[in-house]
């Protein structure tokens, strides 16, 4: 990891004749993320019948590694503007691929959730370091706008490379399988990474704040965890007493770096309307699509009866569409407005939500095509262009920082999501009637009714299982009416927040 250690000059920056191979290892970090992320989804029914999780273990297993990411990464953020933001890359995609062997191996449901917060905690220093290390490399607006749009299309690539290798493999290997894929790209990654990629951090970074590093962690999880719990349980001592613990930590956090001459997160930035606007605008998108998405392959493979293969390509056409949407939107944003691309975005992802409360056990693929397509259209242009907002509107010292909080309003926005509508599909399925001599598994997940169809006389299994897959299908549009409802009112607070907002275009 040799390099020196002071950022270079805007002059260097766009005169650097390596800035482009750089981002081509820095997108392998996100790709990294993107394939540990999807993967998830359509093992899911693979690991509820091996490891046997309850409907809640279940829901941990998803979102627990987002629990853990967004209480991390504005401290790992902030560790790499201190230390180095390739140092803090190249450690902790090792550690993400040494993990990865854990899960793939986890015997418990209580390892397995195990197995995902550690790799929160790797996955913590990997998104803010690739983020950062763009705003270091690319001074120029334009070329860093398109610069955050190859970042974006990755990501959306590596949802579509996912499922589809993971699927190949989970057709012809154990579920396991699927988390090994992130050897490969780890290992291409740290060799070329340290040869390309340029150190830089904050040359006045002050004391890492360790203090601060609890109280965030804290309170995000508690807060998080409170949320998660009330949503399935209802409002308890042990619920509210999370959220009280949650809401103080966060309050001391906000505290304590308002009075350190060098925070772990200025505050002062969120008094810029654009970017706090951006990060808003990024946590409540994604808490309106996670709960869906990671349904969604469930109910390909178990309701539709469609193989792990044809489930990840079936989802292609989102990821395809937020790849091209990516590319385009720094100039999109440009010739129009930049509210009016995120708003147009999220309106768009919103309307395809709405259309998919429509959808049954026999719904044909172009209507389930076609809205995520959409779907990908319009997260490719908000979350491209709310990156570059977001990047623009900090100093070149404080890119760690600030790409910490745009990835952590994202991962906010999944275990939200996930907590919040998964936990509608899971209370909608735990209720539906079923014959006598069910097994109580069965309703835990619609996973757990299928291990337990194959135990049971043919004709009690046949009613077992419509009625559970019919009520997995209405949880599933249950939630994604919310989630339609939080995208469009996203779109109008958008339209206001960013108003006036504008990209530069000269360096």
């Amino acid at each position: 990891m040799t390099g020196t250690l002071q950022p270079v000059t805007p002059d260097e920056a766009v005169k650097r004749p390596g800035r482009w191979l750089a981002l081509s290892v820095l997108v392998f970090a996100v790709l990294l993320v993107a394939v540990d992320a999807t993967v998830l989804g359509l093992a899911t029914p693979y690991i509820s019948e091996d490891l046997e999780p309850s409907g809640t273990q279940l829901l941990w297993i998803g979102d627990v590694y987002s629990f853990v990411i967004a209480g991390l990464l504005v401290s790992m953020g902030s560790l790499g503007d201190r230390i180095g933001r390739k140092r803090v890359l190249l450690v902790g995609a090792t550690a993400f691929g040494a993990i990865s062997v854990l899960n793939a191996y986890a015997t418990t449901p209580e390892m397995m959730i195990a197995a995902r917060a550690l790799l929160g905690v790797a996955g913590a220093t990997l998104m803010p370091a690739t983020l950062a290390l763009i705003r270091n490399l690319f001074h120029d607006p334009r070329e860093r706008s398109l610069a955050v749009g190859v970042w974006g299309a990755t990501a959306s690539a590596g949802t579509a490379v996912g499922p589809i290798a993971g699927g190949f493999l989970l057709e012809h290997f154990w579920w396991g399988s699927v988390f090994l894929i992130n050897l490969p790209v780890m290992a291409v990654l740290v060799v070329v990474g340290i040869r390309t990629l340029p150190e830089s951090r904050n040359p006045d970074p002050g004391p890492w704040d360790l203090i601060g590093v609890t109280l965030s962690l804290v309170g995000v999880i508690a807060l998080v965890y409170a949320v998660k719990e009330a949503a399935a349980h209802g409002l308890t001592r042990v619920t509210a007493g999370a959220a009280l613990l949650g809401a103080a930590a966060l309050y001391g956090f906000v505290r304590r770096q308002l009075t350190l001459p060098v925070p772990l997160l200025d505050m002062r930035l969120f008094r810029n309307r654009g970017f706090s606007g951006a990060v808003l605008a990024d946590l409540l998108t994604v808490l309106g699509l996670s709960g869906l998405v990671f349904f969604l392959s469930q109910y390909l493979q178990l309701v539709q009866g469609r193989s792990p293969l044809e489930a990840g390509l079936a989802e292609l056409p989102a990821a395809v569409g937020a790849v091209v949407a990516g590319l385009l939107a720094g100039h999109a944003a440009r010739r129009f407005s930049v509210r009016a691309v995120v708003s147009g975005g999220l309106a768009a992802i919103g309307l395809a939500l709405a259309a998919l409360t429509v959808i049954d056990e026999s719904t044909g693929y172009p209507l389930l095509g076609a809205s995520l397509l959409v779907v990908g259209v319009g997260a490719g242009l908000s979350f491209t262009v709310t990156a570059d907002v977001i990047l623009s509107s900090v100093p070149q010292e404080e890119a760690g920082s600030a790409s910490a909080v745009s990835e952590t309003a994202y991962e906010l926005g999944a275990a939200l999501g996930i907590a919040v509508l998964g936990s509608i599909v899971t209370g909608v399925y735990r209720g539906f009637p079923s014959p006598p001599g069910t097994p109580a598994g069965a309703h835990e997940s619609l996973g757990g009714a299928v291990e337990a169809a194959s135990g049971l006389p043919a004709a009690t299994a046949r009613d077992m299982l419509a009625s559970a897959r019919g009520a997995f299908v209405d949880g599933l549009t249950l939630a994604a009416g919310a989630g339609a409802a939080v995208l469009l009112a996203t779109a109008v607070a958008a339209w206001f927040m960013l108003r006036g907002q504008r990209l530069d275009s000269r360096p």
